[in-house]
Order: C-alpha cells, then structure tokens, then sequence
C-alpha cells in the first residue's frame, strides 16, 4: 500500500508529546487488518484512488461551492492510501502542528529560558495518546488533513485507510465500488469546506490551542490536588462517560468556561461532519446505484449493532458516541438551514468565522438564518 509521506516536524518549541514514540505505540498496539491476497490489495488500493478523483466533480455539483481564487480543480489534495499504523502516524503529524503553541503557553515563565517539557513526561503522553490512537486506528474509514500543506493556501491530504474500508465492506456485504465511492464523496467534501474557506484551518487550530491550554492548566491543577479529590474527580467522570451523562470522558474535568468553549469546537465539527454527510447522499442512485442500502446498513453500524458490552463503554470513553451526534445534529442543521434559505443561502457560512454556527444554533437552525440572513 502507499505509506503517508513523513510531514515536516513543527518548528522549534517544545512538545507536550513525544509524537514518534506516540506513533509507534499506535503501530504495535493497532489490531491487524483482515486479510487480503495481493491482488485483492492492489484492486483495493487502485479503487480507493480512483473513487476519489470521481468523487471531485460530483461534491462541486452537489455543494455549488467553488474552492477560494479557482475555477473547477481536478483534484482537492494529494491522496494517500494508508494502513492503520500509517494512519496513526498521520494523526500525530496533525495533533503536533494542532498543539504547537500549548506547551509554550504553559511552561513560559517570563524568563528568557526556553521552555523544556520533560522526556518522561513526553513519553507518558505517546504511551496514553498511542494507546488511544490504536483503538481508532482499527475504526477510521477515511480523514481529510488540512495541515500537511506545504504552504498557506495550498491543498492538504486526503487519508484513506484501506484494511477498514475493505473490513466495512465485506462485514456490511456491501458493494465495494459503491461504498468507496461513498467514503470518498464524505473525505472529498471535507477537502472542499476548506479549499472554499481558507481560513477555516488556522481558525480551528487557534480555537483547538486555546482550549488544550486550558485543559491542561486544569489537567495541571488536578494533578496538584490531593489524592481523595483526584480519585472522586476521576471516578466521577468515568462514571458519567460510561453511563453516557457526559459526551466524553474529558466531560467530568471541565470548568463552565472550558465547556462552552468545548461546545463552540464541537458546533463548528457538527456543521463539518453533517455537511459531508448531506453530501455524500445528495449524490443519489445515479452515482452512487446503492446509496440508500449502504446508508442504511452504516446507519446501523454507527449505532453500535453487534458490538460487545467493552466496545459500547470505550465509545463512550473516547468519545466516538459523541462524534456519532455530530454527523447527525450537523446534517438536520445543514438540512433545515437549505429548506429555509437553499443550498447557496447556506453556503453563506463559509464566507467568514463569524458565520460559523454557535452550539445553539446547530439546535436551532433558524436561529443562524436570522444571524446571518437578517
């Protein structure tokens, strides 16, 4: 298969993970693929490619969004077929560029020292971060990176990986043209949210560096506190994520501030995720000949049909339960805003970060029509 290309490390500052050894924890721990003749992988890695070059004109078509300065592109971004440790090592390449201002914001001490994470403290975070990478790893059908891009303004990567694409296909007894098709539409729209809006990307980024700041400034706290309060803190939240009280397991640590700025990211990724979602359906039968089945059945494995009792509570723990009410909570609003404005009224919300939607108006779509439309 085709491995990721290794991104340019972040520059300078220190790095509250040690990311290669994140990355290689991942690897041995990820569940190995199912297994596939060399022919049957070559077919596989040729069709995901093909899909998502078919898949560029059909999201022009469907969204009418055009990327910033270009007429009609080819393509949207470099296209990687992947397996699951590559995936992985991908993953830490975007969370480094994403986290590149929080150590720096969190050791500075107003001296002229440069800040200095410590190696063990590095190594514990790849062993939780890889840990953690590894489950997902074996779930993750596609992923578009916007951060690998070589300059401002340049296209990202396109992610996709293989043994999951061909494990969903054949556990869901799908049609496999069809299906990676589909994939590709979903990844390719995202690809175009952020070609149409250029400044999507950094405003991500700043929002995501601002809230892990303070995250670990409590994360910091916490550990400071004595060991009854960290042990009912703890229990608390892992409690509540199992129980599905809280969206993930990070719920229980939050302050009211971090929580609604937790809210204000996870509005925006609603907005993303339903948006592709809406897409990769709007196609229909004439593209997609088996559209509506491969909803169904994906419908159904989104919901957890036929997982185990520990897999149910590590959804819940990672919050794959809550990235589940993303898809949905974004495609209502994305389709109540088009029933009340159409679909280039709705495209109004790539103009600018002030019309992303807030968490509330993902809930109240006529709220954002009333926003931004007046």
């Amino acid at each position: 298969m085709t491995l990721v290309e290794k991104a340019d490390r972040p520059p300078g500052g220190p790095s509250i993970v040690d990311w290669d050894a994140a990355a290689q924890v991942a690897g041995r721990l990820a569940r190995p693929g199912p297994q596939a003749t060399r022919d049957e992988l070559a077919d596989l890695v040729e069709g995901l490619r093909d899909a998502a070059a078919t898949a560029v004109p059909h999201v022009l078509d469907v969204t009418r969004m055009t990327p910033a300065g270009a007429a009609r592109p080819a393509e949207l971004g470099s296209v990687y077929v992947v397996d699951r440790a590559r995936w992985a090592r991908a993953n830490t390449e975007i969370m480094a560029s994403m986290t590149e201002g929080v150590a720096q914001a969190l050791l500075a001490d107003g001296s002229d020292r440069p800040p200095r994470v410590p190696q063990a403290t590095a190594l514990v975070g790849a062993a939780q971060l890889g840990s953690v990478l590894a489950v997902l790893a074996s779930r993750v059908l596609g992923q578009f990176d916007p951060y690998s891009a070589a300059a401002p303004g340049e296209p990202g990567r396109l992610v996709l990986v293989a043994p999951n694409v061909l494990h969903a296909e054949r556990a869901l007894d799908l049609v496999p043209a069809d299906f990676r098709l589909w994939v590709c539409l979903h990844e390719q729209t995202h690809a175009l949210q952020f070609a149409a809006a250029p400044w999507l990307a950094d405003h991500l980024r700043g929002r995501a560096e601002h809230l892990l700041t303070d995250l670990s400034a409590s994360s910091r706290r916490l550990a400071e506190a004595r060991l009854p309060e960290k042990l009912r803190t703890v229990g608390r939240a892992v409690l509540d994520a199992v129980r599905g009280e809280g969206t993930t397991l990070v719920d229980g640590f939050l302050t009211d501030d971090e929580r609604r700025q937790l809210e204000d990211v996870s509005a925006v990724m609603a907005l993303l995720e339903g948006h592709a979602d809406v897409a990769m359906d709007a196609v229909g039968p004439r593209t997609v000949r088996t559209v509506r089945s491969i909803r169904r059945k994906f419908e159904a494995r989104r919901d957890g049909a036929g997982s185990s009792g520990v897999d149910v509570v590590l959804r819940r723990l990672l919050g794959m339960d809550a990235k589940i009410a993303q898809y949905r909570d974004g495609a209502a609003f994305v389709r109540a805003v088009e029933k009340e404005v159409g679909r280039d009224g709705f495209n109004a919300v790539w103009a600018a970060p002030g019309n992303l939607p807030t968490a509330r108006e993902i809930a109240d779509a006529r709220a954002w029509v009333r926003r931004v439309h007046g």
